[in-house]
């Protein structure tokens, strides 16, 4: 189970050098603070520069006659910034603000392809981000762990910090079994509980926004709509694993969610956090049932490190049966920006389609991009 401890002095710096990154004419008396941080005053400062750039952040913005990065100056409204942590939360804002994004809002994500939300530690430039955000949209459920004190600290600061998952209601939330009642924060992986942050998302741009709110409602409702073909989708390409093949196992726990809603036996190396260790134990024992399952595909994971599942072919190969790496699983990230696979749609699609194909289940041509295009034909 996760703990919050005190402060860490390297932390508590970055975050008060973000601030000054935020906005270079703060106070003296905080400038000559934010080089040398030392002992109990740590978290102290880092929070005293939160607050003090939660109450001079984006109206300073407004009040410039030029206007700064984001904002339409002397050409009218002030566009809102809206700062997510994943790229997953910066997608669903993109097309659920439609032809509004640019002009009602930017939004931009902390990390991007490839990105391990688990381990991410903010830089200096991040923390200006958050700073100057009028909207931030966290995953939550500890996904962000290294980030959850600033968030609380911009939280108590009065800046909007929004972690939808705890937008979803009690039945959709996992824990799986071994976690001790922690919940599993990958609930994007189950596209019914990602159609209630879609929810959640737009009535926070609404309420930021209401000029917009009529487009955001329009653009979530159809949103909302296409996740529930990609449910169907998902349940139609998964069902055509035999059933005793459909043993998903990854190099982290990421994919309960999926497992829960779609009938497959989930495990992994290691546990909901890729910033938990594998030991030697948890290698034998997913040997073992690779061996004895017959388990004839293992995965990889973009975001996290190979190493513990190649210790399970070799494993698996000691024991007389050969296993192969069925791919490389979109767990914690989205793919390249600007690619199918950058998008939610396109993560899911490729993650079903490689699951499915590695277990010996069928894909129909094309996949889930083909009928999602066929459906946008005029």
């Amino acid at each position: 189970m996760r703990t919050h401890g005190p402060m860490r002095q390297q932390d508590a710096g970055v975050l008060v050098r973000g601030a000054m990154a935020a906005h270079p004419l703060a106070h003296p008396a905080a400038r000559a603070l934010a080089g040398v941080v030392t002992g109990a005053v740590a978290a102290a400062l880092a929070l005293f520069a939160v607050i003090m750039l939660a109450s001079c952040g984006p109206s300073d913005a407004r009040q410039s006659p030029r206007g700064a990065q984001g904002d339409r100056g002397d050409q009218g409204p002030r566009v809102q910034r809206v700062v997510t942590t994943t790229a997953h939360l910066a997608d669903l804002v993109r097309v659920i603000t439609g032809r509004r994004y640019g002009v009602g809002f930017t939004v931009e994500a902390l990390m991007g392809e490839g990105v391990d939300p688990h381990t991410f530690k903010l830089t200096q430039s991040d923390t200006a981000k958050l700073t100057r955000a009028d909207l931030i949209l966290v995953n939550g459920l500890h996904l962000e762990g290294k980030m959850d004190e600033v968030l609380e600290q911009l939280a108590r600061a009065g800046r909007r910090v929004v972690r939808l998952g705890e937008r979803l209601r009690p039945e959709q939330v996992f824990s799986p079994e071994g976690a001790g009642g922690e919940p599993d924060p990958h609930f994007w992986m189950d596209p019914t509980a990602w159609s209630t942050a879609a929810l959640a998302v737009e009535r926070e741009l609404s309420t930021l926004d209401p000029d917009g709110s009529q487009d955001y409602r329009v653009n979530a409702k159809d949103f909302m709509g296409e996740l529930l073909e990609l449910d169907r989708y998902a349940a139609e390409v998964l069902s055509s694993i035999e059933e005793s093949r459909r043993v998903l196992i990854t190099s982290h726990d990421a994919f309960g969610y999926l497992g829960r809603r779609y009938g497959l036996r989930v495990l992994g190396v290691q546990g909901l956090s890729t910033d938990s260790e594998a030991g030697v134990r948890d290698i034998a024992r997913l040997v073992e049932t690779i061996v004895t399952a017959r388990v004839p595909a293992v995965f990889v994971e973009t975001s996290v490190s190979d190493k513990a599942v190649r210790a399970l072919v070799e494993g698996a190969r000691a024991r007389g049966h050969t296993v192969e790496i069925g791919g490389a699983l979109f767990s914690d990230a989205l793919g390249a920006p600007g690619t199918w696979e950058g998008t939610y749609l396109g993560m899911m699609d490729y993650n079903l389609s490689t699951i499915a194909r590695a277990l010996g289940g069928t894909v129909p041509e094309g996949g889930y991009r083909r009928l999602w295009l066929e459906r946008r034909k005029p």
